[in-house]
Order: structure tokens, then sequence, then C-alpha cells
């Protein structure tokens, strides 16, 4: 299959292969969806929690600031954040929110 406008101007070696890299492209709606989520890992507070989240598993805000050396209240924006991205969910158990 081929996707490439024969009046670009690029220079090609292999068009199957540009034609192959072209159809798997996600739609530009999924890209910035992606972009968004990789910005968000962008920021090492955020990456080392969930690299915390990951290996620990459900975590609380305290024993994450703990185990990263960040603030509480660090901690807790972070979390705000990757939580309304999707990124994270909680469990709330009486006054303690754990993080997964």
């Amino acid at each position: 299959m081929h996707l490439l406008d024969p009046d670009d101007r690029h220079s090609t070696v292999d068009g199957e292969r540009v034609c192959e890299a072209i159809a798997h492209l996600p739609d530009t709606e999924v890209l910035h969806e992606w972009v968004t989520r990789f910005a968000l890992l962008a920021d090492q507070t955020r990456l080392a929690l969930l690299l915390c989240i990951h290996h620990a598993g459900e975590i609380c805000v305290s024993d994450l600031a703990a185990a990263t050396g960040v603030k509480d209240s660090t901690v807790s924006q972070a979390l705000r954040l990757l939580r309304a991205h999707g990124v994270v969910t909680t469990r709330r158990d009486g006054r303690t929110i754990y993080y997964q």
C-alpha cells in the first residue's frame, strides 16, 4: 500500500518502510493524548512517584513522600495531576487514600 504523495519533494530510501510507518501513525487526537501522557512523565517528581507506585503497589501520600524525599504537599499536588489524567487511581481506607 503506497501512502506517499508522488509530488512529495522528500527523497526516500525505502518507500515501503515509509508507507508502513505512515500507516501506523495515530490520528492527530490520539497523538495529542500521547504527548500529554508523556509530558506527565517528563517531570522528575511525577516519574519517581509512578515508579514507586509501580514497584510498591498501593501506597499513601506520606509513604510516597518518605520514599521520594519530597514534601507531602508536593506529592499530593503531583498525584492530583496524575489522577486527573487517569494515570493513577485511588482507594480510600478511613482517612487514608492509597494510590495505585
